[in-house]
């Protein structure tokens, strides 16, 4: 039992070690930067059905905004997302 795990570590290169730390280092780079996002794409959504709920006139104007800050909030994931393509592919 002990040969064999010897032989397996020995058969471990550093470039092995190097893929296995770049894809762990992009998932915790994704599921890092998701939190954040959906965190705050939940509190805009959250935030925009109470003020509908208090003044159903200005559904409009707030159904626009909250879709502005929709978008500004997804953007950083979507930079973590560019970030962990970068470590896979590029590095």
């Amino acid at each position: 039992m002990l040969q064999e795990a010897q032989s397996v570590v020995s058969q471990i290169s550093g470039a092995d070690i190097a893929t296995a730390a770049k894809y762990i280092a992009a998932g915790i780079c994704m599921g890092i930067g998701a939190i954040g996002p959906a965190i705050g794409e939940g509190n805009v959504a959250a935030h925009a059905l109470d003020g509908m709920a208090r003044q159903p006139e200005m559904e409009g104007a707030l159904l626009r905004t909250m879709v502005l800050g929709q978008a500004i909030t997804e953007s950083t994931g979507i930079y973590s997302l560019l970030i962990a393509i970068v470590l896979l592919f590029v590095i």
